[in-house]
């Protein structure tokens, strides 16, 4: 009996089921001219003495579960009456002849009528069930399914969806076995393809990664596992792909973390998000956090060496990584699911042998499927850390490109001049009624009333003319639209010159790089601050490519920098970095 369950438990087509159905034991409940019994619960009573061999016990079982992917155990149906018990148990006949699994335990006609259970119930109730059509269940004279009330925490299962997905899974495991990828559909759980089965079983039980498990591709290549130092797995996000090392052996509940561990990695973008961080920091402070969302949520089990701390259980991946740079002989000693040293977010794919072509618009379809899966998580399978909740709904707002937070820093430190209105100005706008004078619009024109800022500009040999022009021209941009009428400009490399006020249409024109070493910018903030010709509040934007000295800035001030740089230093200041 437990080798035929085995077997079927085993296939494809009900893994998904057999997640949530029980496994067969024996009952004096079972009726005892039948095999098996199962009830809308997915609770399997057989014989007490019934011997059979493997097959003929997995066409038992097989026949059950196909009554419930069928839809035969739905609470809102009528118990079954003769007639509909053997129209529905030629319907799940002639299915499963068709898989050719098992042996049968009973004789089967030559032909089954091909009308649906519910009209050929209708047709039975009139005519009778012919001979050759009764008695084909596994239960005997009585009926294989029994409606019960749910008996256990949480929303029942919804039988048909979970038939479905092993519907889909048996499909693509027939492609492999025609393609040679795996000998035997039974396979489908045994030895290298234990990920496999952990990834299929987020497409059809956990809804809020279901969906990005099904984009996602696992390579399980042990050359490639060991030329790249991959201890367990890594993932890219820009290819879809999870490279798993297949000679590690771990159960079921811990290929399930660790394949929810690498989608979010994925879908959060991790990879993208280190900025110019330390990629290996950055890499272990998303484990810590990933893994406390995992062990919250209860999905699987984390394997041992797994990393995680209790203390850092709420915080952000920002957070975590301000915290463990202070202790970096510490946390450069920790590993990840790849290695030592080694992050499991992988900058780049992995080649291999089969390798598909990179997938476009990434970034809309991680969004949208984490954003569809939090709207289809069951609260009976736990509540969401509210931190992996913000990050989900984050994405549906992604940060602005850094012209329109620049945009958005001079509207705020840098006011534009008011308007007011005036007789000595009448409003040309009133022609119609010129016998009533109105005042017009003017601006003050007032030199110490006009608004201001500072630009210190790197113009060493390293700065890359083309941020310069991209910062340069936003920066005239934005103080056009603010009235702004100059800038105050310090040029520095290895020294500070100060080109006074400088009309904001001219200052791309004007800046010439000196090439002349490292950059000190110090001097030329410290010119600012102490000009007696620059407002006392006055912000400052300073413009460099991160190879700088370490500067100290007493107000407002921003940062632009290229995408990718770093500062050798924390920012007091926001920092907007050019794309």
């Amino acid at each position: 009996m437990h080798s035929g369950w085995r077997w079927v438990a085993n296939h494809p087509l009900f893994a998904p089921i057999e997640q949530w159905a029980s496994t067969p034991v024996r009952s004096e409940a079972c009726a005892p001219d039948g095999w098996a019994t199962i009830d809308s619960n997915g609770e399997i009573l057989t014989h007490p003495t019934r011997h059979g061999t493997a097959a003929e016990w997995a066409w038992v079982f097989a026949h059950l579960l196909i009554h419930l992917g069928l839809g035969h155990a739905d609470r809102d149906r009528q118990p079954a009456d003769p007639a509909t018990a053997a129209a529905c148990d030629v319907a799940v006949n002639r299915y499963l002849h068709s898989l050719k699994l098992g042996t049968p335990v009973v004789e089967l006609p030559h032909v089954f009528p091909g009308t649906d259970e519910d009209a050929l119930a209708r047709q039975w109730r009139h005519t009778g069930v012919p001979p050759e059509y009764d008695g084909l269940g596994a239960a005997g004279a009585h009926s294989d399914v029994l409606l019960k009330a749910w008996n256990r925490l949480g929303d029942p299962p919804k039988w048909g969806e979970l038939f479905a997905a092993g519907l889909s899974a048996a499909a693509a495991a027939a492609i492999d076995v025609a393609g040679g990828v795996r000998s035997s559909l039974a396979d489908h759980r045994s030895g290298r393809d234990e990920w496999d089965v952990a990834l299929g079983w987020f497409v059809s039980s956990y809804p809020l990664l279901g969906a990005i498990a099904s984009s996602m591709t696992i390579v399980a290549e042990a050359e490639l596992a060991r030329g790249w130092d991959i201890r367990v797995a890594a993932v890219n996000a820009a290819a879809g792909e999870i490279y798993v090392n297949p000679l590690i052996v771990m159960p079921q509940n811990e290929w399930r973390f660790v394949m929810a561990h690498e989608m979010l990695h994925a879908a959060l973008r991790h990879g993208d998000r280190v900025g110019g961080r330390d990629p290996y920091l950055w890499n272990v402070a998303a484990d810590l956090v990933i893994n406390g969302w995992l062990l919250e949520m209860g999905v699987g089990t984390m394997p041992d060496g797994a990393l995680h701390d209790p203390v850092l259980k709420g915080m952000s991946v920002e957070t975590v990584y301000d915290r463990i740079t202070t202790d970096l002989r510490r946390y450069r000693k920790l590993a990840t699911l790849r290695g030592v040293g080694l992050g499991d977010v992988l900058g780049q794919p992995l080649p291999h042998p089969g390798e598909a072509a990179r997938a476009a618009g990434l970034d809309d379809i991680y969004r949208r499927a984490l954003t569809t899966g939090l709207a289809y998580h069951d609260p009976a399978r736990g509540t969401l850390p509210v931190g992996l909740v913000e990050e989900i709904r984050a994405l549906d707002h992604p940060p602005l490109d850094w012209d329109a937070q620049l945009a958005r820093w001079f509207e705020e430190h840098v006011p534009a001049v008011t308007r007011v209105r005036t007789y000595a100005r009448a409003s040309r706008r009133q022609s119609g009624t010129p016998d009533i004078p109105r005042p017009g619009w003017i601006r003050p024109v007032e030199v110490e009333r006009l608004p201001t800022y500072g630009v210190v500009l790197d113009t060493s040999g390293s700065m890359d003319r083309e941020l310069l022009g991209k910062a340069l021209g936003a920066i005239a941009s934005y103080s056009r639209a603010r009235d702004v009428a100059a800038a105050r400009v310090v040029y520095c490399d290895a020294a500070a010159y100060d080109a006074g006020y400088v009309p904001v249409d001219d200052i791309a024109d004007r800046v010439q790089v000196r090439g002349r070493g490292g950059t000190v910018l110090q001097p030329g903030v410290d010119l600012l601050e102490r000009a007696d010709d620059f407002p006392v509040d006055g912000p400052i934007l300073l413009i460099t490519d991160g190879q700088c000295d370490v500067v100290r800035v007493r107000r407002e001030h921003a940062w632009l920098i290229p995408s990718g740089a770093s500062l050798p230093f924390t920012a007091r200041g926001p920092v907007f970095r050019v794309q």
